[in-house]
């Protein structure tokens, strides 16, 4: 079991080990992960923020780790397209600390520019982004195995924070496979898989895409939402017909408590 004195959890420094264990309790948000890069994290997290900003709603947004600054995109980077959503007065270095211009792991980002990602800086800028609104949107970095440091993976950091996590995949063929074992790797480091969505659904599904959706949800055990196009941004426009009340209400885990998956333990 991780507990506050796991070789993983010891490496925060002992203040922010404890404020993290008290804020847990007391954490409302989501956690949007997804099954790869490219299948709309970020749309759906920025829809999501939306939603709860235009109920008048405090809303801060966090984002690990921002990489491909560098690179040609008439979409402004992920890190802006989530504060706009969210309507929110955060700094951009408040909402995304490591912010890199290759289009590479965030692991291998961080070695390019000399520096390498910090755990508490990440646990510490969460926390406080939390604490001053209602509810707290973080979107992760790829998918959940991605590396922020070759100890720290992106799962690692929602088992931190411990908020219920929303898995963001592609309806298309592949997807029941990329999706059963995101949820799998959820679930076994545990983390609670509040729901799943498909992007980008079309108005008139296939008889492939209607399969993938209903084995998903039956296999799995979990809703499947879909979305279809969004992006009007920025910023997002909010959504809905999203169960965000049915996500959000579920209570957030307690940081400490669940067990670490082996390939998220420290180097010997």
């Amino acid at each position: 079991m991780k507990t506050l004195t796991s070789p993983r959890f010891s490496r925060l420094p002992d203040v922010l080990r404890a404020e993290l264990v008290a804020s847990t309790q007391m954490m409302r948000g989501l956690f949007v992960t997804a099954t790869g890069t490219e299948v709309g994290k970020t749309v759906v997290a920025s829809a999501i923020a939306a939603t709860l900003a235009a109920r008048g709603e405090r809303v801060a947004v966090f984002k690990p780790a921002v990489t491909g600054l560098d690179e040609p995109s008439e979409a402004p980077p992920d890190h802006e397209l989530l504060r706009a959503s969210a309507h929110s007065a955060q700094r951009l270095e408040d909402v995304s600390p490591y912010r890199f211009g290759p289009a590479v792991s965030p692991h291998l980002a961080a070695s390019l520019d000399g520096t390498e990602i910090d755990p508490a800086l990440l646990v510490a800028g969460a926390l406080r982004a939390a604490a001053g609104a209602e509810a707290l949107i973080v979107e992760g970095v790829g998918g959940l195995s991605v590396p922020l440091n070759l100890e720290y993976l992106v799962r690692d950091f929602a088992l931190d924070l411990g908020l219920p996590l929303v898995i963001v995949a592609s309806p298309d063929l592949g997807t029941i496979n990329h999706t059963l074992l995101t949820v799998e790797s959820a679930r076994s480091a545990g983390l609670d898989v509040a729901g799943v969505i498909f992007t980008r659904w079309p108005d008139h599904p296939s008889e492939t895409e209607l399969s993938n959706l209903e084995t998903v949800a039956r296999l799995a055990g979990v809703a499947v939402t879909t979305l279809g196009a969004l992006y009007t941004g920025p910023p997002i426009n909010p959504a809905g017909d999203l169960p965000v009340d049915e996500w959000i209400s579920r209570p957030a885990s307690q940081a400490g408590t669940a067990p670490v998956h082996p390939a998220a333990a420290p180097a010997a």
